[in-house]
């Protein structure tokens, strides 16, 4: 983080993020898990990963908005630096590989219905999932090997400045980190958003020409196409282009700090892929929408049959005193 990024800004987008993602992503975990639990279809361990991948996120998040108070200096306990940032960055990449597995799983859906109907299982989406868990890990597992493995030419072990986190590298980190994130680029970024750009597109072509889908269903589909867009290409693409811009300078740009905040937003904004994805969930949301709009109108109506009934009282206590000064007056 750059000395002149405005911490009023990191805490907005954090806090936002945090307000809106944590609620509607435990929303969606409870959702998802019961449906994987009474009748598990291979798109709903999909979505339960992208939550659980955007919780972890979100658990983590306060310690970031600690740091941005402190003015981008870590004063927590030093294992919280890599760990924050460990399940910070996989998230980001996670996501991506699960929102790519979705568009292909919607593409097949519309391309080869009868086949892909005919050899879907749960157990390829488990075995799917572990796979992008173990290979995002496995990848961001370079904030422990840069924070504590990387050795200096003399020797001695160079970790980031104990002020700060994984943010200060020196000549010999960054010949492991830029050429890693280069690869994070490539294998965790473009490969998925090719994918996903191929699969949706079609999708759409595909269930737009169908007479008999019904109209509901369509704006379903698009706004999934819409919202899965918008995340890779505003909220995970100025980040990883930072990883190029950063290989080819030799340095992280100054500006990475604001594409790790769009990187941020995601975790707020994957319930509306939950949304468009599950009438589950659209159910879910509708219903918790409804009851705190119920409440609401109960409270509110409340404090105005309050505000009646005092301006009533003080309406009367008028008409007493006006009373009680005329009858003076005639006396």
């Amino acid at each position: 983080m750059s000395l002149n990024v405005s911490i009023p800004l990191v805490l907005t987008v954090y806090i936002f993020t945090f307000l809106i993602g944590l609620p509607s992503n435990l929303l969606a975990f409870y959702t998802f898990l019961m449906k994987v639990r009474q009748k598990p279809t291979p798109v709903d361990i999909l979505l339960l990963n992208l939550t659980i991948s955007d919780i972890s996120l979100l658990i983590f998040l306060p310690f970031k908005m600690v740091e941005a108070i402190s003015d981008r200096a870590w004063t927590l306990t030093a294992f919280l630096c890599p760990l924050t940032s460990f399940f910070f960055y996989s998230s980001i990449y996670i996501s991506s590989l699960f929102l790519m597995a979705i568009s292909v799983d919607r593409y097949l859906g519309v391309a080869f219905p009868i086949k892909y109907k005919l050899r879907r299982r749960p157990a390829y989406a488990v075995a799917t999932s572990v796979v992008f868990w173990v290979v995002t890990c496995a990848h961001c597992s370079i904030v422990y090997i840069v924070q504590y493995e990387v050795l200096s030419p003399n020797g001695t072990t160079t970790s980031n400045s104990t002020s700060h986190c994984y943010e200060r590298f020196s000549p010999t980190q960054l010949q492991i980190v830029l050429p890693v994130r280069l690869e994070f680029f490539v294998v965790l970024f473009c490969l998925p958003f090719t994918i996903t750009i191929f699969c949706y597109v079609n999708f759409v072509r595909i269930l737009v020409a169908l007479p008999k889908i019904p109209t509901r269903r369509k704006q379903r589909a698009v706004g999934l196409v819409l919202a899965t867009l918008f995340n890779f290409i505003v909220c995970f693409a100025p980040y990883n282009l930072s990883h190029v811009v950063g290989f080819v300078q030799n340095k992280s740009p100054s500006w990475r700090v604001y594409a790790l905040l769009l990187s941020t937003i995601n975790a707020a904004l994957d319930p509306a892929i939950f949304y468009f994805s599950s009438s589950a969930i659209q159910r879910v949301f509708a219903n918790c929408l409804a009851t705190l709009w119920h409440k609401l109108s109960a409270i509110l109506a409340r404090y105005h049959l309050h505000c009646l009934t005092r301006c009533g009282e003080g309406g009367r206590e008028g008409e007493v005193t006006s009373g009680m000064e005329a009858e003076e007056l005639m006396t």
